[in-house]
């Protein structure tokens, strides 16, 4: 799975990953608004057996296929797409 991956530049250490390139329709407004301008630093391929440095991949993967999105904290937030 293609994955796009846009840093906030309002929230430090905050990732909003994607699906689709600059296809933010999938996330939410009240999820959206607060990241403020966001930036696209990377793309890549999810594919079993990718290690990322700070997200579970399985956690990414199932969050891309069910919502179209996943929203990555710094370590020290706790993600509530899993933790809530």
């Amino acid at each position: 799975m293609q994955t796009y991956v846009y840093k906030s530049l309002r929230k430090p250490d905050t990732y909003l990953f994607l699906r689709k390139r600059d296809d933010f329709t999938p996330v939410p407004p009240p999820v959206l608004a607060p990241l403020g301008q966001l930036v696209f630093v990377l793309e890549f391929a999810l594919v079993e057996g990718r290690r990322l440095a700070q997200s579970d991949p399985a956690v990414v993967r199932a969050n891309l296929e069910a919502h179209g999105f996943h929203l990555q904290f710094p370590p020290t937030v706790l993600d509530p797409m899993v933790d809530g």
